[in-house]
């Protein structure tokens, strides 16, 4: 597992005012609970209202978040579980996704947090949901990510 690298903020979020569309796919239902609990007790401590939309796998995610974006949501963050099977299903599922939800992104120009877990196996995912004994906690991390950048963007559209 590779959480080596990864960002270790301690400066507290201010999310007051942001407005955030959490959007889970329905497949692996005890890791994808995992990463929404998360998220939403992250997004709960930064103080932005939010809400969660439920699609019923991660193909479907960049059209919700489009949506939302077309509703006033100021960022998305996208969760969803996808595991390598014997097929090329798996390649193909996780490339439209992430390409779907970067487009989505770009064209909004607001941002996704990315929680979509591409694994080899089950435990995998159980590793990264932050649920009791989870090493990591992909959920917050998606969270966290889409409210820093909103809190950026806005920023620099601003001007400052």
């Amino acid at each position: 597992m590779s959480g080596a690298g990864a960002p270790t903020t301690s400066t507290p979020i201010d999310g007051r005012g942001l407005r955030v569309v959490i959007i889970a796919g329905t497949w692996h239902e005890t890791i994808t609970n995992g990463m929404i609990v998360s998220a939403q007790r992250l997004l709960d401590e930064a103080g932005a209202a939010h809400s969660l939309v439920r699609v019923p796998g991660s193909f479907e995610l960049a059209v919700a978040a489009q949506a939302a974006f077309a509703g006033g949501a100021d960022a998305v963050v996208a969760l969803g579980v996808i595991i390598r099977g014997g097929t090329p299903h798996f390649e193909y599922v996780s490339a439209a996704t992430t390409d779907g939800l970067t487009r989505v992104s770009l064209d909004a120009g607001k941002p996704v947090g990315f929680g979509v877990l591409t694994l080899d196996d089950e435990q995998q995912g159980l590793d990264r949901a932050g649920l009791p004994g989870s090493k990591e906690d992909k959920g917050a991390e998606a969270a966290d990510a889409a409210l820093r950048t909103a809190l950026v963007t806005r920023e620099l559209r601003a001007g400052s």
